[in-house]
C-alpha cells in the first residue's frame, strides 16, 4: 500500500468489484437459526483469551510472558493466536484507545432505502475512518463508527458521505464514556445480571493531544500487533523509535487513561455470542450521569456511552450494546438490565441484523482521495462539494433509483 493510499479517505476495493460484499459482510443469525457455540474453542484457547483480553504484557517478548502464566511454550501461544485470527475468532491483538480521549469520534446512523442499501454499504465500507459497520432492525438501519484525528476532519468525512450518497447521516457525537470492556470471559457463562465488584468508569477528561511520535504509534497499532516474538520491535521499526521507547510510550498512555485495553479483541459472533442489540435510553439531563455510572458499576461488561441527541429523529442520549448466544438471551438481558436503573425511561432496542467489517480507527491525518473529483451523477442533481468547498471531495456516484 502506498503512502497516498494510506492517507486517502477511502480504502480497499471499488464497490463494483465482484464479491466485495461477500468478503466484507457476514450475516448475524436470528433467534431461529443455528449459531456457533463456544465448543469451537478448546479449554486452552479460552484460558489464553481470558489471560490476555485485559492485560496484554508490554514487554520485549510478550508472548513468552503469556506462556509463563499458562505454563506452556511461547511458540504454542503464537500458534494458537495465528489459528484464532485465521478463523476470525480474534480480530486484532493490541492496544485499544479510549474513544473521545484522542481525536474525535462519533456514532453515525443512516436511513437507507432497501433498494439502495448494498450500494451505500459498499461506499461506506471504503472509508478509512469508518469502523464497526452494522445493519440494525430500525428505521435507522445502517450504523457505523467514525474516528478522525480532530473534529474538523470528522466533519469532512460526514459531509463527504452525505454528498456521495445523497442521504442524511445522523451524527451522534460521543459526550462521555462510562465504561468499556470489549470481551466476555469465555470460561464461564456471560455474567449479565450478576453483580460484580464495582469499579470506577473511565474518568471524564479533556481530549488528549498526542505529540507526533504518539500519533505515529497510535496509527501503527490501530490494526493490531504483529504475531511475532517481539511485536513492539516491529512497531518501533515502522515509526522510527526504539523498542524501549515504544513500550515506555504505551505504558504512559495506559497510565493516563488513553489506552483502555491492551489485549484481545474478539469477534463476538464467532466466539459464542452471535446475537447483539443496542439499547438506547431517553434520560433527563439531570439523571443521565447517575444512570450511566450506576449501570457501569453494576454491569461492567457493557459498553455505555452518553451521546448527543438528535430530536425528533433520535431523542435518546444513553446507549449500550448487549451480546448473547441468541436473540432470546439478549432480550432477557434487556429486561434484567433496565428495571434496576431505568425502568421508567423511554427506550428503544435495535437488534443487529448484519455485521460488516470495518477498519481500525485512524489517528494520523486523513486526506481526500488524490486525483480530484469522481465524475458520476447523484439522481440528476449533479456533482456536490463537501464542507469548505474542497474540490478533491467533489463527486457524484451513480446509485440505483
Amino acid at each position: 500500500m502506498t503512502g497516498n493510499d494510506r492517507q486517502a479517505f477511502l480504502v480497499g476495493a471499488t464497490p463494483s468489484a465482484p464479491g466485495f460484499l461477500a468478503l466484507n459482510a457476514e450475516l448475524l443469525p436470528d433467534a431461529a437459526a443455528p449459531h456457533p457455540r463456544q465448543s469451537v474453542l478448546d479449554r486452552m484457547d479460552r484460558r489464553l483469551i481470558d489471560t490476555c483480553r485485559l492485560d496484554f504484557p508490554i514487554r520485549e517478548e510478550p508472548f513468552a510472558e503469556i506462556a509463563s502464566r499458562l505454563h506452556c511454550e511461547a511458540s504454542e501461544v503464537l500458534r494458537r493466536f495465528i489459528v484464532l485470527m485465521r478463523r476470525g475468532v480474534v480480530s486484532r491483538l493490541g492496544p485499544v484507545l479510549v474513544p473521545g480521549r484522542v481525536g474525535a469520534s462519533t456514532l453515525a446512523a443512516m436511513t437507507v432505502p432497501e433498494a439502495r442499501l448494498e450500494w451505500v454499504v459498499e461506499w461506506v465500507n471504503r472509508y478509512r475512518a469508518v469502523d464497526r459497520i452494522c445493519e440494525r432492525e430500525h428505521e435507522l438501519n445502517l450504523w457505523f463508527v467514525i474516528t478522525a484525528p480532530n473534529a474538523g476532519e470528522l466533519y469532512d468525512v460526514l459531509a463527504d458521505i452525505r454528498s456521495r450518497t445523497g442521504l442524511d447521516v445522523l451524527d451522534l457525537r460521543l459526550e462521555r464514556l462510562y465504561d468499556i470492556d470489549l470481551e466476555h470471559p469465555l470460561r464461564r457463562p456471560p455474567p449479565y445480571g450478576r453483580h460484580l465488584a464495582a469499579r470506577d468508569p473511565y474518568p471524564r477528561g479533556r481530549v488528549r493531544r498526542l505529540d507526533a511520535p504518539d500519533l505515529r504509534l497510535a496509527e501503527a497499532v490501530r490494526d493490531g500487533l504483529a504475531l511475532t516474538a517481539r511485536p513492539y520491535g516491529v512497531v518501533a521499526d515502522q515509526i522510527g523509535l526504539s523498542e524501549t521507547q515504544v513500550m515506555e510510550r504505551l505504558r504512559r498512555l495506559r497510565g493516563e487513561g488513553v489506552i483502555a485495553h491492551g489485549g484481545v479483541v474478539l469477534c463476538h459472533h464467532k466466539s459464542g455470542y452471535p446475537a447483539n442489540a443496542m439499547v438506547a435510553l431517553d434520560v433527563p439531563r439531570a439523571r443521565v450521569d447517575l444512570v450511566g455510572e450506576r449501570l457501569a458499576r453494576v454491569t461492567p461488561e457493557i459498553r455505555i456511552y452518553r451521546r448527543t441527541r438528535r430530536p425528533p429523529v433520535w431523542p435518546y442520549n444513553l446507549c449500550c450494546t448487549l451480546h448473547g448466544r441468541d436473540r432470546a438471551e439478549v432480550t432477557g438481558q434487556v429486561d434484567a438490565l433496565l428495571p434496576a436503573e431505568a425502568g421508567d425511561l423511554r427506550r428503544t432496542v435495535l437488534f443487529g441484523r448484519r455485521r460488516l467489517r470495518g477498519h481500525g480507527a485512524p489517528y494520523a491525518p486523513i486526506h481526500p482521495v488524490p486525483g480530484g473529483p469522481v465524475p458520476v451523477r447523484i439522481g440528476g442533481a449533479g456533482a456536490r462539494t463537501a464542507a469548505g468547498g474542497n474540490p478533491s471531495l467533489r463527486f457524484s456516484p451513480t446509485h440505483p433509483s
